[in-house]
Formats: C-alpha cells, sequence, structure tokens
C-alpha cells in the first residue's frame, strides 16, 4: 500500500462530493479502479471516507479520507493499493491527487 497526501483549496464536502461521484471518478481513479459507474464507492458513514475496488482487477483498491484545513481548504489522504514491482505505484498515486484536484477545481468552476 502506498500513501499520499495533498491539500486542496475547496472545502471538504465538496472534495468528496466531487470524489465520489460516479460521473468525475473516472476522470480522477487510476485505470484498473475506473468503471463504467456502475460500481459505487463504499462510503464510511461517520466521516468522509469512501473506498473504491474492482471486481475486474484483484488486488487494487483505493481509499480516501478527506479532512478539513485551518485556512478553510481540505487535506486529502489517498491509500493506493495495487500494481506489481514493475508500477510504480507511488508516482502513480500522486497522479491520481493530482487529477483529483484538477475535478475539484473544474467543479468549483462550473457553478
Amino acid at each position: 500500500m502506498t500513501s499520499r497526501e495533498r491539500g486542496m483549496s475547496a472545502p471538504p464536502e465538496v472534495v468528496f462530493s466531487t470524489a465520489t461521484d460516479p460521473d468525475r471518478a473516472s476522470a480522477w481513479l487510476p485505470e484498473p479502479l475506473r468503471t463504467d459507474g456502475d460500481e459505487r464507492p463504499q462510503v464510511v458513514p461517520d466521516g468522509l471516507r469512501a473506498r473504491w475496488s474492482s471486481s475486474s482487477a484483484p488486488g487494487w483498491s483505493a481509499e480516501i479520507q478527506v479532512e478539513p484545513e485551518d485556512a478553510g481548504g481540505a487535506r486529502v489522504r489517498l491509500d493506493l493499493t495495487g500494481g506489481s514491482e514493475e508500477q510504480d505505484v507511488g508516482a502513480l498515486a500522486d497522479e491520481t491527487l493530482t487529477n483529483l484536484a484538477r475535478e475539484v477545481d473544474e467543479n468549483l468552476t462550473a457553478g
């Protein structure tokens, strides 16, 4: 498992709703976890946490936890599991958070 964190300049609820929106998931999730929208994340009811896995890519999973930051933004922690020794899962986790940040920015400017 590889863990990464990133700050985002959006409220935690906006970050979480963007991340769990099935129409946006394919734009930020890593390729092995992308679906046609049929599979939804497992959402943990006591916090802004969600987990994705795929029956078509055994061994792959992603879990995020979104927490508020003092300045009004959010901090996202991503735990990414999967891949093989040939794959740089750390770089993929970084790319995944970059993609999520882009989707959050687009979601904020869409309205």
